[in-house]
This record gives structure tokens, C-alpha cells and sequence, in this order.
């Protein structure tokens, strides 16, 4: 059953100013049609900013107290919501019903974490002259735009608006047009918590209009946003001087397996990293680059995993891997397969697409099988560019130098992973690499809640952290410094 939904403006649900719409389609059967949603212009943002900025003044005015019981109400009703929405972002995005479950439940934690940090928001006093005192306030930016991708759309969404309220601030935002429901869903958290209406704005549309309209808009002051490079600079370019930015972007992750690794483990991190979440997070294990002496035999361990993968409809127990998200996406993917076998790479397993299948299941949906690549050429794109789904290609190498060397010599630096139990090189891989998170004996995907997050090179710009640690904040206030005499 679908219905027609609103942007929330004003402090009231209200269809787009233009009256045009989209259509959300469930990924797992395109039949499915989630519900109608306003195809918002640069209108509805001019409205949506308006309404913010009349009303962040008295929030940030009022107490820490006040900010961070909204949060932890939110947290409270999130926490009891969490495995119905978790159902519905699964028929909306398509990950598995246990995927949907650990990210909307980590929603309460993380509003949690952020009601916290607006009790902490202090400043520092400075040594000066006796008739002096001189010290420093931490204030709210103002008008705060977020915009969001589709493959973590409660926890992206949740830990940028969540900082930017705790701070002070009000909120403009724009989720990605693939899972607007799991914005809605989100900003209705809020409100029940006693979030005041116009702190927030929610409007929905396609990132080519409404996000444009956001970076353009001089109303901004500060505008978070993650998602691909493309985008990322695009919104460089455009966005005032005085707007602060903040760019999470892309990555081509690295699995790196010494040659003392543990074989079953090794292939049992690469297969986490690679195929959980189809394949759809920025985070995600893209390449594997495995010591020449163990070359073969994680193929064999891999190529055997991948292929006894449970691949279906995200809703049903035990499916290890649902559709991808949309069509330009399952699209790309199987082009990156051609690509292999172009360039003269090896398709070890997988990279099949599940829809000419007898299997009516995938018949309607955006199903296909994870593939691992072999003897994949030094040159090869599957090697630098993101493709953002279950594909993983191999390459051996000899040495740590030239593990360093091949792990950091893509354009991206989000996560690296590292197989071995020999600390000395744990140590030299973690100062040298050119990544922002760098693991050990664990995926590349998967990251705490409470530590920074960020990459290095165009996975960021690393204007400040995000996520948690002790500059978490510094993004959504500024610091002024008073001087008062006697």
C-alpha cells in the first residue's frame, strides 16, 4: 500500500510548491510502489530556510538542558520504533532485515551520544593581564543544511542533524530521493520528542534541484553533506565563502593480507567488508591485496564464500545479501564485471544478475550474485575508481613497501583494513597509510559510534571529524573570544 507524503515546512506537512512528485519504489520488486513524494524546487528551500532561521535564535538562547532532553526523548521513542522502521528500510532500500535492525536501533544510541555532547559545550579562559579576563564562547552557526545518501539513511541523517540540535542550530533537511520515507520517519522521531516545529525543515526531492537550491541559497551557514566525489565538489564550488562545508565522500577500500595471516579469518573479513550491505557502503572492502605466498589460496577461500552466498529479498531471515538499491546502481555494477573481463581480469565467481532467473523471486527486483575478481592488472579501473557494490578484486603483492604503496595509490583515503599478527608492521601500516580509518584484523566497514570519522585525499575535506571524539562539535558552533576589562 502506498500513500502521497509531505515536506515539512513552517511547522506543517505541505505538499511541493511547484505540486510536482516522484515515485519510491521498493528495490527488491519495482512493483512495489512505498508511496508518492514532493519533487521540491528552489521554492520550497527558500521556505524551508526562512522558517528555520526564524526559529533557531530562541533554541540556541535556551538551555543545554532543554536541548539535550529532546534527544534523549528521541532516543527513548526511536528505541521502542526501531524494528518497525527497521522493516520499513528494508523495503525501501533493500538491505536485510538484520542490517535494517542494527542501523535503526543504533539511531537511539547515537541521539544518545549527541544530547550528551550539547551539556558539554564549553568554553576555555585564558591567561592575560590582572584587569583582564579573556575567554572564549562556543555558539551555534545558525542555519545548518544536511543532505544525505541513501545507503545509511537513518544513521548519516541522525548523526548530523542530532550535533547540529545539541549545538543550537537549526536544520534543513534533504534526504536522498532513493529513501525519502526513512527521512520523514526520522524528522517524526524529532517532533514527537518536542523537537519546536520550524527548528527543522524537511524537504524531499532530487539532489540535481532541491540540493542545488540548498548549496546556492545564501540563508546557509553551514551545509554537511555525504555522498560521491562528484557531488562533493560540485557543492565546493558552488557554496558561499562565508558557508561552512563539511564533505564525506567516497572510497576505494583496501584489505591488506600480510603473509602470516590466518586464511579462514582473512577470508572471513574480506567477505564481511565486501558483501555485507550489497556492497553499498562507503566504507566497503573494494580491493583485496593479499602477499603473493597466499595469493591462491584466498582466492579459493573466497571464491568458495562468495559463491554459497544467500542472496534475496532483504525481508526474509537468513538472506545474507539483498538487491541493490536502485537500477542505475545494479546497472554500473554489472558494467564493472564487463570491465574486468575486458581488461583481461579473471571473474572468479559471481557478478550475474538474478533476473532471467527461474526464480520469480528476482525477477522484479535488482538481484545479483557477489563477485570476486582475479589476476586483476595494475592498471585496471576495478583497481582506482568506486563502484560501490559487491564486487572485490584481487592483487598480490611483495612486501610491505609495496602493500603501502598499492593500498594508498588510489585518489580516495576512507578505510583500510590490515590482516596479521605481526605488530611491527600493524605499527609502520597504520603511521604511513594515507587512509582516515585504518583497522586491524577486522572489516573495513564498521566503525564505533563514539570515535572520529573521516578520510584523507577526495574521500574528505576534512573540515572537521564526524561522528564522535573530542573536535565532534566543532563543525556545528563557533568559537568567539571576549575580552573583558575591568
Amino acid at each position: 500500500m502506498s500513500e502521497t507524503h509531505h515536506n515539512y515546512v513552517g511547522g506543517a506537512w505541505s505538499p511541493a510548491a511547484g505540486g510536482a512528485v516522484f515515485e519510491d519504489r521498493n528495490p527488491g520488486d519495482e512493483r512495489d510502489l512505498i508511496g508518492i513524494f514532493p519533487d521540491s524546487d528552489d521554492d520550497d528551500v527558500a521556505a524551508a530556510v526562512a522558517a528555520v532561521s526564524s526559529a533557531w535564535p530562541a533554541w540556541a538562547a535556551g538551555s543545554p538542558e532543554a536541548r539535550a532532553e529532546v534527544l534523549f526523548k528521541a532516543a527513548d521513542i526511536m528505541a521502542r520504533r526501531a524494528d518497525e522502521i527497521a522493516a520499513e528500510l528494508t523495503r525501501e532500500e533493500g538491505k536485510t532485515i538484520t542490517e535494517a535492525r542494527n542501523e535503526a536501533r543504533r539511531i537511539a544510541a547515537n541521539f544518545r551520544l549527541y544530547a550528551g555532547e550539547a551539556l558539554r559545550l564549553n568554553g576555555e579562559s585564558y591567561a592575560t593581564e590582572a584587569n583582564q579576563f579573556v575567554f572564549s564562547l562556543r555558539q551555534p552557526v545558525g542555519v545548518v543544511a544536511v543532505i544525505t545518501p541513501w545507503n545509511f539513511p537513518l544513521s548519516m541523517a541522525a548523526r548530523k542533524i542530532a550535533p547540529a540540535i545539541a549545538a543550537g542550530n537549526g536544520v534543513v533537511f534533504k534526504p536522498s530521493e532513493v529513501t525519502p520515507l526513512m527521512g520523514q520517519r526520522l524528522v517524526e522521531v524529532l517532533l514527537e520528542a518536542g523537537l519546536p516545529a520550524n527548528l527543522i525543515a524537511l524537504v524531499h526531492g532530487r539532489g540535481a534541484t532541491v540540493g542545488q537550491a540548498i548549496t546556492r541559497h545564501r540563508g546557509i551557514d553551514a551545509l554537511t553533506f555525504t555522498g560521491s566525489f562528484a557531488v562533493g565538489r560540485e557543492i565546493a564550488r558552488s557554496v558561499s565563502t562565508d558557508t561552512r562545508v563539511q564533505l564525506e565522500m567516497g572510497g576505494k577500500n583496501a584489505t591488506v593480507v600480510l603473509d602470516d595471516a590466518d586464511l579462514d579469518k582473512a577470508a572471513a573479513i574480506i567477505q564481511r567488508g565486501a558483501f555485507g550491505l550489497t556492497g553499498q557502503a562507503c566504507t566497503g572492502t573494494s580491493r583485496v591485496l593479499v602477499a603473493r605466498p597466499l595469493y591462491d589460496a584466498l582466492l579459493d577461500r573466497l571464491t568458495a564464500a562468495a559463491g554459497k552466498f544467500k542472496v534475496g529479498p532483504g525481508g526474509e531471515e537468513g538472506v545474507q545479501m539483498g538487491p541493490v538499491a536502485t537500477r542505475a546502481q545494479y546497472d554500473k555494477i554489472l558494467s564493472y564485471v564487463d570491465i574486468a573481463r575486458d581488461e583481461g581480469a579473471r571473474v572468479a565467481v559471481g557478478g550475474e544478475a538474478l533476473r532471467d532467473t527461474r526464480d520469480a523471486r528476482f525477477h522484479h527486483g535488482y538481484f545479483l550474485t557477489p563477485a570476486v575478481i582475479a589476476d586483476v592488472p595494475a592498471e585496471s579501473r576495478l583497481l582506482r575508481e568506486e563502484i560501490f557494490g559487491p564486487v572485490v578484486a584481487l592483487r598480490a603483492f611483495d612486501g610491505l613497501d609495496e602493500a603501502l604503496a598499492i593500498a594508498d595509490e588510489t585518489e580516495y583515503g576512507l578505510a583500510v583494513s590490515l590482516v596479521t599478527n605481526h605488530l611491527p608492521s600493524v605499527i609502520r601500516f597504520a603511521r604511513e597509510t594515507r587512509h582516515g580509518v585504518v583497522k586491524v584484523n577486522s572489516p573495513t566497514t564498521g566503525v564505533s559510534l563514539n570515535a572520529p570519522f573521516g578520510g584523507f585525499k577526495h574521500s574528505s575535506n576534512q573540515a572537521a571529524k564526524e561522528q564522535g571524539g573530542a573536535t565532534v562539535m566543532d563543525f556545528y558552533t563557533r568559537i568567539k573570544t571576549i575580552y573583558l576589562g575591568a
